[in-house]
């Protein structure tokens, strides 16, 4: 019978291993692989084997003699006894990768390109040198609404995106760099990681977790941006991408491919894509995409007193904390009617049972979701604010803009490269 030079993994599991003289030595379990970025080969590094004990050894894919329909021969009996530890860089085909949510670009199969598909199977495939490479992978697509499964489409591995390409990587060099990242203010620790190279980037962004990574994303350079986000696997950039403020999010997702932010915002909890998407609908240029759909937003019962307790939210940006606005239900944005707002210093001295509603400042008109951003510095000037409403024609309150979003928008686009102090001259 002859040998078999290319399989799913799905039907590798469970079969027999034997020596060349027929003895079992235990039965398949997994296959540990090597992930490459796109468009490199991407190696099948050894079998993980169940023996009958229960202990669980390694054999490298070239101790391999054959793969036949029902069981493995190796190339000799004798095998390493050591009880199997995965290696950095090595992930499991069983536990990493089946599973897993990735994008893929197929020309075949192009109602693909934009929603996340789930990997159900790993083909891999022998090659001249006696290697074995991933070559293709079972996909289960979008389920219909009257479909009892949903449908699956075989994929080349050269057309499949977003998976992890590395174990977490424990070393030495990279606890350190983690070590220095501790206690610093997250634009501090966004300059220290632009200095990084982007291999020290990708391994650092591994071990952050979600919130500190998004925290520290959002002050990174756009272009630093978008290399972390496409270096994580998807699953894990979507997580990211809810931590981040959906402002950021947005301009994030605007620096990607079109395909790929699709994936991402379905991959996202409705909750945290809804305001992200919304942000998106806007031109550039517009107030409407940079204002943060996520300010204080207060009912006309609500106290001073509440009010203040509020604004102490130790994760409330400083801009966001000096003004509440005041609407008719509902207070998620799109709201009902916009009423006015309230600045935090005259919060400060109104009695504490005193109703906000009382106390809105009828002068301060509002920005809008059309206004374009020399319209809201003018605005910031005129007005002496770090933070303004932003509406739509019906009077109903969008979120807010912020003067350090407003900047961060204004000034050139390597800003953050040049430091807060300006260059010396020569």
């Amino acid at each position: 019978m002859s040998s078999v030079t290319r399989l799913y993994v799905g039907r590798l599991a469970g079969m027999i291993v034997r020596g060349p003289d027929t003895e079992p030595i235990g039965r398949v379990r997994d296959v540990m692989v090597n992930i490459r970025p796109a468009h490199s080969s991407s190696r099948a590094l050894g079998l993980v084997v169940e023996m009958v004990n229960k202990r669980r050894i390694f054999v490298p894919m070239l101790r391999i003699a054959a793969i036949d329909p029902q069981e493995v021969t190796l190339v000799s009996g004798s095998v390493s006894m050591r009880t199997f530890q995965r290696r950095a860089g090595e992930l499991s085909i069983v536990n990493d990768v089946i599973g897993a949510r990735v994008q893929v670009d197929d020309p075949e199969l192009r109602d693909l390109h934009s929603k996340p598909v789930q990997i159900t199977d790993v083909e891999i495939e022998q090659t001249r040198t006696r290697d074995w490479q991933i070559s293709r992978v079972a996909v289960s697509g979008p389920k219909s609404t009257f479909a009892r499964r949903a449908p699956l489409f075989e994929v080349p591995w050269t057309y499949v995106h977003g998976l992890a390409t590395t174990a977490a990587d424990h070393s030495p060099a990279t606890a350190e760099l983690l070590a220095q990242f501790d206690d610093m203010r997250p634009a501090d620790a966004a300059t220290l990681m632009h200095q990084l190279t982007p291999t020290q980037r990708h391994d650092v962004a591994e071990e952050l977790d979600d919130e500190r990574l998004a925290d520290i994303l959002q002050e990174l350079p756009e272009d630093h941006q978008a290399e972390l986000i496409e270096s994580l696997a998807i699953e894990r950039a979507a997580d990211v991408l809810e931590e981040m403020d959906p402002d950021d999010a947005a301009d994030l997702l605007g620096e990607l491919p079109d395909a790929k932010a699709d994936v991402l915002l379905e991959l996202m909890d409705p909750e945290e894509s809804e305001p992200v998407r919304r942000l998106l609908d806007f031109d550039d240029d517009t107030v409407g995409a940079i204002m943060t759909p996520e300010p204080v937003i207060l009912t006309p019962q609500t106290t001073v007193a509440e009010a203040l307790a509020t604004v102490r939210n130790p994760d409330l940006p400083t801009s966001l904390s000096s003004m509440v606005f005041v609407v008719r239900p509902p207070t998620g944005t799109p709201t009902g009617t916009y009423l006015g707002c309230v600045h935090l210093q005259k919060l400060l001295r109104e009695a504490p049972s005193t109703l906000v509603s009382g106390i809105l400042d009828p002068d301060l008109p509002p920005l809008y979701a059309d206004d374009d951003k020399e319209t809201a510095a003018r605005y910031f000037a005129t007005y002496n604010l770090v933070c303004g409403p932003v509406l739509d024609e019906d009077k109903h309150l969008l979120g807010a803009v912020s003067v350090d979003d407003l900047l961060d928008h204004m000034l050139p686009d390597d800003w953050r490269e040049m430091g807060i102090r300006p260059q010396p001259r020569g």
